[in-house]
């Protein structure tokens, strides 16, 4: 025997909430629906909805169940995730500390060298597609700062761009092509009384 459908719908209303929907799937659905609810046959539904007598049961149960709203589409959970959340703290915990050479043997992390911590540590075999959407869950980036060399002096690049940051006056090419331009608007040629061309 067929599931009945809910009472307290009747093809006209069905009719009203398929004229209203956007989504043409759900609209399809609803006008199957519409069609048992005027007396057919739930094989007639399944033609008018270009579906099985199987599929037409699931709308019936979803409609049943949340009305219009559950015959739209669901995005489909998909597979678990394999981290909880003890992973993801100690991968954190990691990543905010660094690699240590002599150990990890990189000087920074990749996703694919934190792959093979997951497996060193936990036994979790994870893909690097995997990982890095993880990664991007957890706020992470692919961008990282350069690598620091383990003697480099503190304060170094500092003092370097302190140096590097002296105003900068008119330089000497400039000052070249000025003298180009006038030796030219006076007629003369560059290579003439010793002038030398200014160099590009």
């Amino acid at each position: 025997m067929p599931i009945p459908l809910r009472p307290d719908y009747d093809a006209a209303r069905v009719r009203v909430a398929a004229r209203e929907s956007r989504d043409a799937n759900q609209v399809r659905r609803l006008l199957a629906l519409a069609a048992i609810y005027g007396g057919a046959t739930r094989a007639a539904a399944a033609e008018i909805g270009g579906v099985t007598r199987q599929i037409v049961r699931d709308w019936v149960l979803r409609f049943n169940a949340n009305g219009p709203r559950g015959l739209v589409d669901r995005k489909a959970p998909g597979q678990p995730s394999l981290l909880n959340d003890t992973h993801r703290a100690a991968l954190t915990a990691v990543i905010d500390s660094g690699p240590i050479p002599a150990i990890h043997g990189v000087v920074r992390w990749r996703i694919i060298d934190l792959c093979q911590w997951l497996w060193d540590e936990f036994q979790i075999s994870v893909s690097k597609q995997t990982l890095g959407r993880e990664l991007r869950a957890m706020n992470f980036r692919k961008l990282s700062a350069r690598p620091r060399h383990h003697a480099q002096a503190a304060g170094a690049i500092e003092a370097f761009k302190k140096r590097m940051a002296r105003p900068v006056c008119k330089d000497e090419f400039t000052r070249r092509v000025g003298l180009h331009q006038r030796i030219r608007s006076q007629g003369l040629n560059p290579g003439q009384d010793g002038m030398r061309a200014p160099r590009a």
